[in-house]
């Protein structure tokens, strides 16, 4: 049985390659508040969540066909919980459990499988009432079909069954098993056979006409003769015993993977009701093809600080269809890189099938996410912080491809103004010349006011606001870059003096 909920064609591999950037993405995006909040303190989800979030989808059909599971998810969000309840206490019942599966011994095997197929044959029956009582308010295809196949692959007819074989491998009337002789009269071909059906009542039992059988009784104290009939079960056995077992790992694999990917999606249940609590909103992303640029939101945010501030985060638009490049610059503290790792954030949840922290928000998807951003001086580099930044630039590089995005914060000021403006020109023009997409927060006036001043058709501007009176709004507004960021601004907030807010 196929579980689907994450691909159309697959199960969700948990194991999967990570990209090579992820600790520089959970460093830069701050992903460790999303995952915590998606995980609530379960292994599993973070698990998930983490893989999940980094795995980024570039398949516009896969990322509108997680939406329209979560969608179900939050329009039945109890049900959800229900089912994914259900394989947590199934896999939690199995451990406690023990399973002769990893015997030698067929007897052992045998009973071990029969005590795992009972325990999933009720969690498959819960399963079956779920579907029957709440398959019809689900409406995505994933989940349809999902359904549709438990509904059909457990018909009455087949637990009746299951019950029955359960009670006929129990062997309470001892086991048939058929032999040749061999060479050295060795016993060959052992084959377990059913037992005869015997006649109901008493007095037909005692009336029936049987064929001739002879018997023979081993002594308490024959040991030998006790293990030789032990060895003569267990090759009776060896093949039912097998196929008892394949069947529970079986069962077990698909509740393992109902458990993994449900767990996705209980992961943004418990993010969007801590979102909904701190009041802010979220929607679905309108995904497009990675050709394209569309890159489009209203009432954008941070989610990563939303969940870790008590009050309410600030919100901003962007309108940059048909655009490759965003330079951002504007005041020292006015919500510049908040904005920056809200679009980054926004990007790689739209790429996971997810919601996103907006009222509205489209986006193309993109080949490769990459966040190049100033990093704090490291005592144990061999070289300065230029060679640094110059070197992960490289790194970033070497792995690019076209329809890539690339989030710069304050990236090449570890020099002065006239170099890191050229060298900051010179990576953008080279990027953009290979169809990558930018995103650039600068204090770099010369590099910035340049660009403006070519008047590219595929660059927007925006400007950190900031108030007569020196206070940040932490609005991003379309302008021309300004040559100062108002450092005078945060030097007479700490030391006093005019200027400050």
């Amino acid at each position: 049985m196929k579980v689907c909920l994450m691909h159309t064609d697959r199960d969700f591999n948990l194991q999967g390659e990570l990209p090579a950037n992820q600790e520089a993405l959970v460093q830069d995006l701050e992903l460790n508040p999303l995952f915590n909040a998606m995980a609530r303190g379960d292994d599993l989800l973070l698990e998930v969540a983490r893989v999940a979030v980094l795995s980024s989808l570039t398949d516009t059909d896969t990322i509108l066909y997680r939406q329209n599971i979560l969608q179900d998810c939050l329009n039945n969000s109890t049900i959800v919980r229900t089912v994914y309840d259900l394989t947590v206490e199934t896999m939690a019942t199995r451990k406690k459990l023990y399973f002769g599966i990893f015997s030698r011994y067929p007897d052992a095997i045998l009973h071990g499988s029969l005590e795992m197929l009972e325990l999933f044959m009720d969690s498959l029956a819960q399963l079956r009432r779920i579907a029957d009582e709440h398959a019809r308010e689900f409406r995505s295809a994933g989940f349809t079909a999902f359904w549709a196949m438990i509904e059909e692959g457990l018909p009455d007819e087949y637990f009746t069954t299951i019950r029955h074989h359960f009670r006929e491998l129990r062997f309470r009337d001892g086991v048939l098993i058929s032999a040749g002789l061999g060479e050295g009269n060795k016993g060959t071909n052992h084959v377990l056979r059913r037992a005869p059906v015997k006649p109901e009542g008493w007095l037909a039992r005692v009336l029936t006409r049987r064929p001739p059988t002879y018997t023979f009784s081993i002594s308490d104290r024959d040991e030998s003769g006790a293990r030789a009939l032990s060895e003569l079960r267990d090759r009776g056995l060896n093949l039912v015993a097998d196929a008892a077992a394949r069947s529970a790992d079986h069962i077990l694999g698909f509740f393992n993977v109902l458990r993994t990917e449900l767990a996705f999606y209980v992961g943004c249940l418990n993010l969007r009701d801590q979102l909904a609590e701190k009041g802010g909103p979220v929607c679905m992303p309108v995904p497009f093809a990675a050709r394209e640029r569309r890159r489009s939101c209203q009432g954008l945010y941070d989610v990563s600080l939303a969940l870790s501030l008590a009050g309410p985060v600030v919100d901003n638009h962007l309108a940059a269809d048909g655009k490759d490049v965003v330079v951002i610059t504007g005041a020292n503290q006015g919500g510049k890189s908040s904005f920056l790792r809200a679009a980054g954030l926004a990007q790689l949840m739209t790429q996971c099938g997810m919601f996103v922290a907006a009222r509205s928000f489209s986006v193309n998807v993109c080949e490769g996410i990459f966040t190049h951003y100033r990093r704090e001086e490291d005592p144990t580099m061999r070289s300065g912080k230029l060679d640094e930044e110059l070197a992960r630039m490289s790194w970033i590089v070497d792995r690019l491809r076209p329809d890539s995005l690339i989030l710069f914060n304050e990236s090449f000021a570890a020099t002065n103004e006239r170099e890191g403006s050229e060298i900051a020109g010179q990576v953008i023009y080279a990027l953009l010349e290979k169809r990558i997409m930018v995103f650039f927060v600068t204090h770099l006036y010369e590099f910035a006011h340049g660009l403006f001043e070519r008047e590219m058709g595929n660059a927007v501007f925006l400007r950190a606001e900031r108030k007569d009176d020196g206070e940040r709004s932490f609005k991003m507004i379309e302008g021309e870059p300004w040559q100062t960021s108002f450092g005078e601004d945060l030097y007479a907030r700490v030391f006093g003096g005019p200027g400050g807010a």
